[in-house]
């Protein structure tokens, strides 16, 4: 009886303390709560707050942003609705979580009816348009998207990344022109962006616009003569162009800069022992070896079968061996090996 007294006692008080406190005290301390991830505590004293009169609109604008963090989406959505009636629907913050809410039910036409709203009524909200663009994605409406982004990049041309974003989106409706005229743009707008010169490389390239394409990635090049990255994809569309010398260069040069950067070894490996530069050829698959890529022993052991082809056995028997130094518990290996060494 005595604990039941004293719980009684603190419930009296603490029913007691709200009681005395103003409307704004009670928002700020719903606030207080919000900002420390204490949601559902901070719903109870913004209803309270809401009880002795304080703005509605804030109020239930927070109350809806609480229900929207503990991911219970209807009872943020029927209180952001709430709030509109209240607002007149006039403000534009409680349109754009409405969206989101929607977006979140997976409500997608209802999510872009409501962006659209919003932008009506802000139409400067570059992020408010990236998320229409999205919620178009949803849908499948690709021209809707992009129209979405393309009010968003015409608000503000200077962010980067929506010079990506909107050549993307051209890219997939196979809108290459559209696509390459935005990286232009914006390598004019971002002269030290050197990493556009790069993308349009790769969009020449889906293009198989093949010249345009290794043009960019050497001016890339010029900026960042040692950038191996940008290297290796020039190689890669030579080679599509059927400049393979020139590709194995630059894959040689690669191997200077950076002797672990396996995949132009294997690369180079394999151009020079198709054109039949079989001690290059070896001399980039032992440098993959080095650097344990599980495919350079593929390399050594076909020109090891090329030699044992045309009966030169003590050379086939110098690769197998050399494969093994790297490889030496490849039971292969160990076979091929044995079988040579009984003929």
């Amino acid at each position: 009886m005595y604990f039941k007294v004293i719980i009684l006692s603190i419930i009296f008080l603490i029913n007691l303390a709200l009681a005395v406190q103003s409307p704004e005290e009670l928002l700020e301390r719903g606030n207080q709560f919000y900002n420390k991830g204490r949601y559902k505590q901070a719903i109870l004293l913004y209803k309270k707050a809401y009880q002795r009169g304080a703005d509605p609109v804030a109020v239930n604008f927070n109350i809806g942003n609480s229900y929207y963090q503990l991911e219970e989406y209807a009872k943020a959505a029927a209180t952001y609705k709430k709030t509109l009636g209240f607002s007149k629907e006039e403000f534009p913050p409680v349109l754009f979580n409405l969206a989101s809410v929607y977006f979140r039910l997976k409500q997608y036409p209802q999510c872009i009816a409501t962006y659209h709203r919003a932008l009506k009524l802000e139409p400067q909200n570059v992020n408010g348009w990236l998320y229409l663009s999205e919620a178009y994605q949803k849908t499948g409406d690709k021209i809707g998207s992009i129209k979405a982004i393309e009010k968003a990049y015409a608000i503000d041309k200077n962010d980067v990344s929506l010079v990506y974003q909107l050549s993307e989106a051209n890219i997939q409706i196979e809108d290459f022109k559209r696509a390459i005229d935005v990286v232009k743009e914006g390598i004019l707008t971002h002269p030290e962006e050197t990493d556009f010169l790069v993308y349009l490389g790769d969009v020449y390239r889906l293009q198989k616009d093949l010249e345009n394409s290794s043009m960019a990635y050497k001016e890339a090049l010029h900026y960042k003569p040692e950038d191996v990255n940008t290297m290796y994809k020039l190689a890669d569309v030579l080679v599509e162009d059927q400049k393979e010398f020139m590709a194995m260069e630059i894959l040689s040069n690669i191997l200077q800069i950076k002797p672990d950067f396996t995949d132009a070894a294997i690369f180079l490996g394999n151009l020079s022992y198709d054109k039949k530069f079989l001690e290059r050829a070896e001399y980039a698959y032992e440098t993959a070896a080095k650097w344990n890529s599980p495919e350079a022993i593929y390399g050594l052991k076909n020109l090891a079968y090329d030699a044992q082809n045309k009966n030169q056995k003590e050379e086939a028997y110098r690769l197998f061996k050399l494969a093994q130094k790297y490889y030496p518990e490849d039971v292969s290996l160990k076979n091929d090996l044995l079988e040579l060494e009984r003929e």
